[in-house]
């Protein structure tokens, strides 16, 4: 059994006091030109006096065009640098690590709110989206590299590429959504390119010593397992990032095509991924997991920390209630909006999470 309270220390030298990452969570709660608000600020900060190790911000989109939600925190202008030095000097103040989590919506990004059509790596009618000139690919690339440049700059520890959710970087990977005939396009090789590119020019821009995650999902969006798999494995031989966040959905169960009697599938999403090896690079995945068992559960399996999003809003200071008690289990939902207003969730974010049927009590 591993204790909760445990050092998680990565590649690139930095450290994190405990296994406990705050989940990166769309909560419309800032300006819609990308800057910092009162309500963001708080509700990140009150999660690291709640003693997360690791404090990351909302999807944070490095193009104007790649907005995915309303009130979204941007990264993508030297105009959010100082709402964004005063929220990682207030998170470090509090020994946690503070990184954003780079973003571009791509497909999903609504044309109401961009006022244009959305990108893709292809044209897709069902959104329409144009696709991506090969020019506009490669500065794609280059502005998730300033991103990391600029998150740096605002004094973030790290940054966590967003490859997962049918965001752009998982519209790459897809084979049925990527039909594009140049060097993006085609073999996983050439689809799982531009992250690659991003991570060399991170690491180029931003040194060793910077902490480098990337996000990947295994299902849905037109994601395959096994491709996953092997870009996972990619990954962690380049010796270029410090951890890998795999979103289950589910920390607990088994992949789709186990309802299809698949043969390879007689275990669970999360064994597909603690069985690679994973050398130096440290993995934490995300789904599900709402009670210290849970947390215990996903650690001895062989996870480095845990991503914790439902019950990080319910409680703020779930790191510290599970150390100190490791059969702590939170509310039941639905919760009241009263109780959500006492964790730090502003107006904004209770409407928003009123979308999910049966999170907020009426």
């Amino acid at each position: 059994m591993k204790k909760l309270n445990e050092t998680v220390k990565f590649p690139c030298g930095i450290s994190m006091k405990n296994p406990f990452m705050l989940a990166p969570l769309t909560n419309t709660q800032s300006f819609e030109d990308g800057c910092l608000s009162d309500d963001e600020f708080n509700w990140l900060l009150m999660r690291a006096k709640g003693d997360f190790g690791m404090t990351m911000s909302c999807a944070s989109h490095v193009q104007e065009v790649g907005k995915g939600f309303p009130g979204q925190l941007g990264i993508f202008d030297d105009i959010h640098i100082n709402g964004l030095k005063r929220l990682t000097e207030n998170i470090k103040s509090y020994n946690s690590l503070a990184v954003a989590q780079l973003h571009h919506a791509g497909m999903r990004s609504p044309e109401d709110i961009i006022g244009e059509r959305p990108v893709c790596p292809s044209s897709d009618d069902e959104t329409n989206s144009r696709a991506l000139t090969l020019d506009e690919v490669k500065k794609l690339r280059d502005d998730f590299i300033s991103a990391a440049v600029r998150a740096k700059k605002s004094g973030y520890d790290g940054v966590e590429i967003h490859g997962a959710h049918g965001y752009i970087l998982c519209q790459f990977l897809s084979s049925s959504i990527n039909k594009r005939k140049d060097e993006y396009g085609g073999s996983l090789e050439n689809r799982s390119k531009i992250i690659f590119e991003i991570i060399d020019g991170i690491r180029n821009e931003c040194g060793k010593s910077f902490l480098l995650g990337v996000r990947l999902s295994p299902e849905r969006f037109g994601m395959d397992l096994e491709e996953i798999k092997i870009v996972c494995k990619q990954l962690i031989e380049t010796n270029k990032i410090d951890f890998l966040d795999i979103s289950l959905w589910d920390s607990f169960k088994y992949p789709a095509s186990e309802k299809n009697n698949d043969d390879r599938n007689k275990k669970t999403l999360l064994e597909h991924f603690t069985e690679l090896d994973f050398k130096d690079v440290m993995l934490t995945v995300a789904g599900n997991i709402r009670t210290g068992q849970d947390v215990q559960k996903v650690i001895n399996s062989g996870v480095d920390f845990v991503a914790i999003g439902r019950a990080a809003i319910v409680n703020h200071n779930f790191p510290k209630l599970v150390i100190d008690n490791p059969e702590f289990e939170p509310l039941g939902l639905p919760v009241s909006k009263d109780h959500l207003r006492k964790e730090g969730v502003s107006e904004k974010f209770i409407d928003y999470l009123g979308f999910f049927k049966g999170f907020v009590n009426e």
